[in-house]
């Protein structure tokens, strides 16, 4: 399994979000074994000139955080676009590590059917209506090399139109839509056959006071035996022992019960975040 992440260049260079998962991208116990990045780097975020939105020169710089390896690259010129794809997934493959691509490319028409861009970036979009579509760049390219010819093309691009127009057509027979044919993998007893979800109602999660008890007493003992202990800690697992035999609670205990409940069950548990590891809160 790879993970490939796809962004646009706006939001990899002002969404404090990839800042902040690069960071995790190397943790133990968190890491993708090496996630590629394709930034789809159409110069543009909606509106905003890059200019007016981040300092670096690239949307990439973010990434050189972890001296992740960025390979910027012509989208114009599919060849190098696949060769650059097949660099960064060795890279991955051979050091486990996160890589970056940066398609730097044009957008050719608005953000949106109501957006016009030539509004607020004018001389940009002058230049792009002059540029030729990358499609007709490469077919031409290939049909000049004798690599295609112009029939193969055009059967080609034929061919393609056809299996859109065709699933388009078929989309229009469809009166319902099944929840679960979009689900990876569908969870038994959550929804019933046709896609809809059971009643929420929650089962009870009760467990005896013997068993609380248990896990209590278990709490506030060292598992080792002629184990010297912080002075500090020997006082908070007093307290936690006083409290089981006194049958009070308070918020850390009820955790330790609720963790410990579901550990009886078999069902692993997994810690993370702030000071989980020191027990702090």
């Amino acid at each position: 399994v790879m993970s490939i992440l796809l962004h646009g260049d706006a939001a990899f260079a002002g969404q404090g979000v990839v800042y902040e998962t690069f960071h995790l991208s190397d943790l133990p116990s968190y890491t993708t074994n090496g996630t590629i990045h394709v930034v789809v780097n159409n110069q543009i975020g909606f509106t905003t000139d890059p200019r007016m939105a981040r300092s670096s020169p690239y949307p990439t710089d973010v990434a050189r955080v972890v001296n992740a390896p960025i390979f910027h690259v012509n989208a114009d010129d599919p060849e190098a676009v696949m060769y650059v794809c097949s660099v960064a997934a060795e890279w991955r493959n051979t050091f486990n590590k996160d890589v970056v691509v940066d398609l730097v490319c044009y957008r050719r028409r608005g953000h949106n059917e109501m957006d016009e861009p030539m509004f607020t970036q004018p001389l940009m979009y002058k230049q792009i209506h002059k540029q030729v579509p990358v499609l007709k760049k490469y077919a031409d390219k290939l049909i000049a090399d004798g690599t295609v010819t112009l029939q193969e093309f055009e059967e080609e691009i034929a061919k393609y139109d056809r299996i859109c127009e065709e699933a388009y057509t078929r989309s229009k027979d469809n009166k319902i839509l099944h929840i679960k044919h979009w689900l990876d993998s569908p969870w038994p007893g959550f929804f019933n056959m046709n896609g809809e979800p059971k009643s929420m109602s929650c089962p009870p999660t009760g467990i005896s006071e013997e068993l609380l008890t248990h896990i209590g007493n278990v709490a506030s003992s060292v598992p080792v035996e002629d184990f010297k202990i912080h002075s500090g800690l020997s006082r908070i697992l007093k307290a936690r022992s006083e409290m089981t035999k006194n049958r009070v609670v308070d918020w850390a205990l009820a955790e330790y019960m609720a963790f410990g409940s579901v550990l009886k069950e078999g069902i692993h548990v997994r810690l993370s975040g702030q000071d989980v590891e020191r027990g702090t809160f």
